[in-house]
């Protein structure tokens, strides 16, 4: 009888101390494998998106500056100007010069532009020019370049399909954030070093692959905040978690108040008729918001949304986190009929501002985007290490197939397992990208497991006389 000999093989990766731990790493893998790329690009979108208002500032000067001047034409007077560079638009809307120096802008809609998006013309105040015409977007009235970036961070220029990218990234960076959180204070602990200021250095004296592991942990620990902060807040904008977020706001009282501006709206939406509004009301309008204490110095004045309905004006400094307020006009008696002040926001509905305000990098203007650029080059280090890691134990190199070993649930007892499972369910069915994506991830492991048993058998069968 004769035995065919077995190559040699590195012996299999042990078990993890505990089954939560096992779970937890291989969650981490898969995840840090699999969503990686996505959490890469949104990071690296979200940095370019970041750094453009001062390029904008250079980029369209000529519409966004002017010699200062103490003299004002009335708002009416730059209307007209505007009104003659456009005179097939939909006037909607005019933000006042918030400063000496700066254009006042006035807003038209028009059918060949996307959602959100107005056509602006810049004027100047002191003298009625129009210094240019530029496509704008949003409440924060960004100017064609930050108007790309964004579209870009947000579903990379590929419309509303584009937009699952980022909600899977947004969906597994807190679990990403939290399992590595997890794995490296159970890490540390095994070596003895439990005190908190150890958790946020990497070890000493590590080499290769541990010293690679040793630094993305403590890096992950100063991104820690940083990491949950971006993920609940992206979630917000998301197609589907961000449905359920909003559902759960209004159920628990948390949404933000608007305005009752009365009257009622043309089919399919729109605006009272442009060519029957007095530019004059502007004037009066905005000196009405004046005296009912609207006192932000960049305000939009919106027409009224139909016929009966009163005229807006909105506070849309972003980076202030109280100059939030809103007034609305009944432009015939100058009356106030409604009001929303950021004070009687519910305390929910305050953070969310300030969240989305903080995560676009408004909030405290520059002070927030230094603080977002430095947790973004983090957040790409800390990637980059982890596959650096996982490129030097990858399966090609026959060191072992795997580096996180397989059945940690099965391993785990049983409470362990059920809180496990009755988590994941929970977390899926409010973000179900995330849901979706374990699914995936769960049917890829268990084929690349047959096919490494499988593969296994062929390569080594059993004894033969």
């Amino acid at each position: 009888m004769s035995v065919i000999p077995r190559p040699a093989t590195r012996p299999p990766v042990p078990p993890t101390r505990s089954g939560w731990r096992g779970l937890v790493l291989r969650l981490h893998f898969y995840a840090g494998l699999l969503v990686g790329p996505f959490i890469l690009v949104a990071t690296v979108t979200g940095l370019l998106y970041v750094l453009t208002p001062q390029l904008e500032s250079v980029l369209y000067a000529e519409q966004l500056r002017v010699p200062p001047t103490t003299r004002q034409l009335p708002l009416a007077e730059q209307v007209r100007a505007a009104q003659a560079v456009e005179p097939g638009g939909e006037l909607v809307a005019v933000r006042p010069a918030p400063e000496p120096g700066a254009t006042t802008r006035v807003l038209f809609d028009d059918e060949g532009l996307g959602e959100s998006e107005r056509r602006t013309v810049f004027v100047d105040p002191g003298t009625g020019e129009v210094r240019g015409t530029l496509v704008t977007y949003g409440t924060s009235g960004v100017l064609p370049l930050r108007m790309t970036l964004d579209q870009l961070h947000r579903n990379l220029l590929l419309g509303e399909p584009g937009r699952l990218y980022s909600e899977l990234a947004a969906s597994w960076l807190w679990v990403v954030a939290l399992g590595g959180l997890a794995l490296w204070v159970a890490r540390r602990r095994g070596r003895r070093a439990a005190r908190s200021r150890d958790l946020v250095r990497p070890e000493r004296g590590g080499t290769g692959r541990s010293r690679l592991l040793s630094r993305h942990g403590a890096l992950g620990v100063w991104l820690l905040l940083g990491a949950l902060f971006l993920s609940a807040t992206g979630m917000t904008w998301s197609a589907y978690a961000g449905e359920n977020v909003a559902a759960l706001r209004a159920a628990l009282g948390w949404a933000t108040p608007s305005l009752q501006v009365g009257g009622h709206a043309e089919h399919g939406g729109g605006h009272a008729d442009p060519a029957a509004v007095d530019p004059a009301r502007f004037d009066s309008v905005l000196a009405a918001a004046r005296a009912a204490g609207i006192d932000a110095g960049a305000v939009e004045i919106a027409l009224p949304a139909g016929p009966g309905a009163a005229w807006t004006v909105t506070e849309i400094e972003r980076s202030l986190p109280t100059q939030v307020d809103a007034v609305a006009i009944d432009a015939d008696t100058a009356a106030v009929v409604d009001e929303v002040r950021f004070a009687d926001y519910p305390v929910m509905a305050k953070l969310a501002r300030w969240g989305i305000d903080a995560h676009m990098g408004h909030l405290f203007g520059v002070a927030n985007q230094l603080l977002l650029v430095a947790f973004g080059i983090g957040l790409i280090t800390l990637v980059v290490l982890g596959y650096r890691m996982w490129w030097q134990r990858r399966p090609t190199r026959g060191r072992g197939r795997w580096a996180v070993p397989r059945g940690r649930l099965r391993a785990a007892s049983w409470p362990v397992a059920v809180a496990a499972v009755l988590a994941v369910v929970a977390v899926g069915c409010f973000a179900p990208l995330f849901g979706i994506s374990l699914l995936g991830f769960l049917v890829i492991d268990v084929t690349l497991g047959w096919l490494v048993a499988r593969r296994s058998r062929d390569v080594h069968p059993a004894d033969a006389p």
